[in-house]
């Protein structure tokens, strides 16, 4: 008489996708705090804003393009010769060049470039709450989602949040300032964010092989062509001569942290949630890490900023709101 043994039960996939987003968020936070305290160049750090992104592709690559080279030969293994780039994206050249300029390459020059102008608070607002707006926008174009009364009203609640933020730094570019500089790059990495969340999504990304091809595409273009501009002197940059404990340390966080874990994890929110509702979900992300920056960096919190962080995260939080009645009918219809 044999004994059934029952195996035990797996997650479900609303657990992953809620613990994919607690993983997101927490990293998200960190990376905005950690990249304002090493690329201000007031704090003395040794690295530039290109170095951080030289350290957060080359770390990644570490662990990603072994990977991606195993996943080539196991589809080769089974016949699928064609999904691949190089023998090491598992995603054909077309997609793993798209998604890749955006997700790995133009996005990581974009957001250290606009940590070494604007304060943490900024970014906060600017960067994970700018993207839902974005994302909304480039869905309703690509995907074809429409954008209800409810949600607009929560992009509208955005918008006003940003520019309350953005706005008046760019008023005070007149006085010689620059930190409207580091907002517009902020929001321009919030946009590239986007417009790769909603190519995962259109694509139906799978979120290791998502990860794995924007970080091929961002090591051959970007780590050859830095080096060679460093090593000639053509470019200030300190990766090859600073400490390698700097180095280390910044690879470490913003290569296996920042890509490997939160890009898996991303992707996975969007595979579950669908692009709108995983940014969205972020809405906790503009809170802590400007909570984190008035704290641990001791940034001052003005009026527009307390303001627009407000106007920016009822923004999304409207947002989340008018996604639940949907989220409740695929739970019922499930039931």
């Amino acid at each position: 008489m044999s004994v059934h043994t029952p195996h035990p039960p797996r997650f479900s996939p609303r657990s992953i996708g809620l613990a994919a987003a607690v993983v997101t968020v927490l990293i998200w936070t960190s990376f905005i705090l950690i990249a304002r305290a090493s690329a201000d160049p007031a704090r003395g750090g040794v690295l530039t804003p290109l170095d951080l992104a030289f350290c957060r592709i080359v770390g990644a690559s570490l662990i990603l393009l072994p990977w991606g080279a195993w996943l080539v030969r196991q589809d080769r293994a089974q016949g699928l010769h064609g999904a691949s780039w190089l023998g090491v994206s598992p995603l054909t050249a077309g997609i793993t060049v798209k998604v890749g300029i955006f997700g790995g390459l133009v996005y990581a020059m974009l957001a250290y470039s606009g940590f070494a102008y604007a304060p943490a608070l900024h970014a906060s607002v600017l960067m994970p709450g700018s993207l839902p707006l974005w994302t909304a926008l480039l869905a309703a174009w690509l995907l074809r989602d429409r954008i209800t009364p409810t949600r607009a009203v929560g992009l509208g609640l955005i918008v006003l949040g940003d520019l309350l933020v953005g706005g008046l730094s760019l008023l005070r570019a007149f006085d010689g300032g620059q930190v409207w500089l580091g907002d517009v790059l902020f929001m321009s990495a919030a946009m590239c964010w986007a417009t790769y969340s909603v190519l995962a999504r259109h694509h139906g990304l799978e979120a290791v092989r998502a990860t794995i091809a924007i970080t091929t595409l961002a090591f051959v273009v970007y780590v050859p062509s830095y080096s060679v501009l460093v090593l000639s002197g053509l470019v200030n940059g300190h990766v090859f001569t600073a400490p390698w404990r700097d180095v280390l340390f910044q690879a470490t966080f913003q290569g296996w942290g920042s890509v490997v874990i939160s890009g898996i994890t991303f992707t996975q929110m969007i595979r579950h949630f669908g692009p709108v509702r995983s940014t969205m979900i972020t809405a906790l992300v503009p809170g802590l890490s400007a909570l984190g920056a008035v704290v641990l960096l001791g940034e001052p919190l003005r009026w527009n900023l307390a303001a627009g962080l407000t106007l920016v995260t009822a923004g999304i939080l409207f947002g989340v709101r008018a996604s639940l009645p949907n989220a409740l009918k695929k739970v019922a219809a499930s039931a």
